[in-house]
């Protein structure tokens, strides 16, 4: 691996990532919040933030819920450094609606904007809208149609177009191609058609976080793809304990666990609301009781000495990992302290 590890975080687009219950974390997905986590991210020397993109709380909808474009539009202005990358569902957006929303986000961050193409998983968040949620391999041949679209008129391309699901007509949007070709396309998905997806058409894959050997199988498996737009590259989510002794983080591990077993209801709810072929809830349910933190969490086992998590960042990066997607929680305290005391024995 020649190019060196890249660490990001995720947004607190909808509050916490472990558990509502935490007394040291607020409940705030507010803007105010989040522009000033993403600044300080910034300042620590954090290099990505993924803006994750709902509608409403997919955890709780009573809760309030940052809204990703519009989010991410305002934090590419008020940055000057940090990639930006906001998650977009096909269902959601037109591809030439949001295609021309992207190349505004890049302009107005001078090349720094990516999307992250996920299709989607909150069954509610479109029911209720009264939305299509057609069945899991339906949305990918959607989002393939869709992708693929969005990714020639974010090109600057001309595009004439009529498929299963959309009819374009001699469309162009201007300007485009002023700092690169086009914005960087991730996308997340672990399933046969999340993969080829992948292969064809993302620059980045994102897996769910996981153990070791498990990604450098996931890795193996795409890596042996022809690959659309060059070499793919790889991001990993985690949740992340560090502390001067593993046994003071498996210490705070079973603190944050003990304190998600309460959200057990609102984990049910979620549940009921999900698509049952989802691969990432389907993991992750299964490992519930034994980690904290959304997709996947502390499974990728970043849970240990500074030096343990250090050591395991590493091994991940060996096996192909570029950008570590990272959660915290309380997330300000603990990414001051990763910043501060992982960062410096990684680069």
């Amino acid at each position: 691996m020649t190019s060196p590890p890249r660490f990001g975080i995720w947004a607190a687009v909808h509050g916490s990532r472990a558990s509502h219950h935490d007394p040291d974390e607020p409940d705030d997905a507010s803007w105010g919040r989040n522009r000033a986590l993403v600044l300080e991210a910034e300042a620590l020397g954090f290099d990505s933030v993924l803006v994750a993109q709902h509608t409403m709380n997919p955890y709780d909808p009573g809760r309030d819920q940052l809204e990703a474009w519009t989010g991410a539009a305002a934090l590419a202005a008020l940055t000057k450094r940090i990639e930006i990358i906001a998650a977009i569902k096909p269902g959601l957006y037109h591809p030439v609606v949001l295609a021309k929303m992207a190349l505004q986000i890049e302009h107005i961050s001078r090349g720094r904007f990516a999307l992250n193409l996920v299709n989607a998983w909150n069954k509610a968040e479109f029911e209720r809208a009264g939305l299509p949620f057609p069945a899991h391999d339906d949305r990918y041949a959607y989002g393939r149609e869709w992708i693929g679209l969005v990714d020639r008129l974010m090109r600057g391309e001309r595009v004439t177009f009529e498929g299963d699901h959309f009819r374009i007509e001699d469309y162009q949007l201007r300007p485009a191609g002023t700092f690169r070709s086009r914005p960087t396309i991730y996308l997340g998905g672990e399933s046969e058609p999340a993969r080829a997806l992948a292969a064809d058409h993302a620059d980045v894959w994102f897996i769910n976080g996981q153990p070791l050997e498990d990604v450098a199988a996931l890795i193996t498996d795409v890596a042996r793809r022809p690959a659309a737009n060059g070499p793919l590259r790889y991001g990993l989510s985690a949740f992340v304990i560090a502390r001067d002794t593993d046994v003071e983080a498996k210490e705070e591990h079973a603190r944050l666990l003990a304190l998600a077993q309460r959200d057990a209801d609102l984990r049910a709810d979620t549940r009921a609301r999900t698509d049952a072929a989802s691969v990432m809830f389907a993991k992750t349910d299964a490992a519930a009781s034994r980690h904290v933190g959304t997709n996947g969490g502390t499974a990728a086992g970043l849970v240990g000495s500074y030096e343990t998590v250090a050591e395991r960042i590493r091994a991940f990066h060996a096996a192909g990992i570029e950008l570590f997607m990272l959660q915290f929680q309380p997330f300000e305290a603990e990414m001051r302290r990763f910043a501060e005391q992982v960062i410096p024995r990684i680069r």
